[in-house]
């Protein structure tokens, strides 16, 4: 059996990029026709001068709170999905609250390609501990089991007992769910004396899993991946057997920006994730996923070819208030293009003799007076604060994806 769910996955990197921005710039036009948001959004832009990766990346970012937005007046989903695709079956509810669309499509959520990563294969019994209730993880791992050819234990989180005595009984052969409650499980079980070793293996997600977790499910018995999508956009990237990274999902374009803007980083700089979906019933284009990470250089050693991510570094989020005032990346950065004797920058706050004190931390080869003189200028007029201003080296500011750091302790 192919250890590989199709043969997309060893696409070489040139075959990969040809398709995907074909795929791109139909996304674009199918948009544009189909989806009342996007046919606002990208109402001037030519799909045939979308051909690579620079060129996509001057497109505007969808942030999850335009999504919020604007289904307050277009319900239920504000206007992205897609009119002329398949019945939506289902409508799930996010905090927010945000409001995601669910189709008959099989494996919509494309968790599958996931889950045979893990070992999960047809014939199989998959006990999913994922919530059923309101938010579509449930659904998502349900459905991308199903396409499997899987059998699914819908058992949702909560009644540990239960869930113990199930898998005691029925002898599932993988669990799908948090790491958090398949240490719970495993500790009930303990606790009650029943045997639960039927699970060989796990495919986990919405939480951190830490090394040392990870270490005492191995030794149990289990093998353990992980991987990372949202309710907004289903499965992003996933872990395979040789657990380096997180391999990109084939049904997504991902690119990791600068927060605060829609530009491209460096290779080995941290930025934040931007996904654009392509399916067509619900399809995002440049969708800000507010999560940090970086590009791992190089392949995966299982032979899987597509580009992989160090999985989740923190949130791109890093709106601060500051002497009663909002800061936005977005304003650092524009801050930062006013100058261009500026290569990057970081503010950082500060709590100093009971007020809070703004410092603008610049790499520059340039640090003479009138310089810092101006930026401190641009800081008044776009952030409304008064800052001071750091000229720092070249490369030294960390690569921590952190364009605001609020580093402030109230004692």
């Amino acid at each position: 059996m192919s250890e590989f769910y199709d043969d997309l996955e060893t696409r070489s990197a040139d075959e990969r990029a040809q398709a995907q921005f074909e795929a791109i710039r139909a996304q674009i036009v199918h948009v544009q026709n189909n989806t009342a948001a996007y046919s606002t959004a990208l109402k001037d832009v030519d799909a045939n001068e979308i051909t690579d990766a620079e060129s996509f990346s001057t497109l505007p970012l969808t942030r999850k709170s335009e999504l919020i937005e604007l289904q307050q007046t277009q319900r239920p989903f504000g206007g992205y999905t897609a009119k002329d695709t398949a019945f939506c079956s289902h409508v799930f509810a996010s905090p927010g609250p945000i409001y995601e669309p669910g189709f008959t499509v099989p494996d919509f959520w494309r968790f599958a390609r996931s889950l045979y990563a893990s070992g999960i294969r047809a014939g199989e019994l998959v006990h999913n501990c994922f919530s059923y209730h309101f938010t579509p993880a449930g659904q998502m791992f349900d459905s991308a089991a199903l396409a499997l050819g899987c059998s699914v234990i819908p058992a949702g989180v909560g009644q540990t007992e239960l869930q113990v005595q199930t898998i005691a009984d029925l002898r599932p052969d993988a669990y799908v769910g948090t790491p958090s409650f398949l240490k719970i499980i495993l500790e009930q079980a303990d606790d009650s004396g029943r045997d639960v070793s039927s699970m060989s293996k796990a495919m986990m997600s919405g939480e951190a899993l830490p090394p040392p977790l990870r270490d005492g499910f191995v030794e149990r018995g289990v093998r353990v991946q992980q991987c990372y999508g949202t309710a907004d956009l289903g499965l992003i990237a996933y872990e395979s057997s040789a657990m380096e990274g997180l391999i990109i999902d084939e049904g997504v374009y991902v690119e990791i920006v600068r927060p605060g803007t829609g530009e491209l980083v460096t290779e080995d700089e941290v930025g934040e994730v931007v996904v654009t979906n392509l399916g067509r019933e619900y399809p995002l284009i440049r969708f800000a996923t507010g999560d940090l990470s970086a590009y791992l250089p190089g392949t995966s050693p299982c032979g899987r070819t597509n580009q992989r991510i160090k999985g989740w570094m923190g949130r791109a989020d890093q709106t601060a208030k500051v002497r009663g005032m909002f800061i936005h990346p977005e304003q650092v950065d524009k801050v930062v293009k006013r100058h261009s004797e500026i290569s990057r920058a970081r503010l950082v706050i500060n709590w100093i003799d009971q007020a809070d004190q703004i410092t603008l931390q610049c790499e520059s080869e340039v640090s003479d007076a009138s310089l810092v003189d101006a930026i401190a200028a641009s800081i008044r007029s776009i952030c409304k604060l008064r800052g001071e201003v750091e000229i720092v080296a070249p490369d030294t500011l960390p690569n921590d994806g952190k364009v605001i750091d609020d580093t402030r302790q109230y004692e």
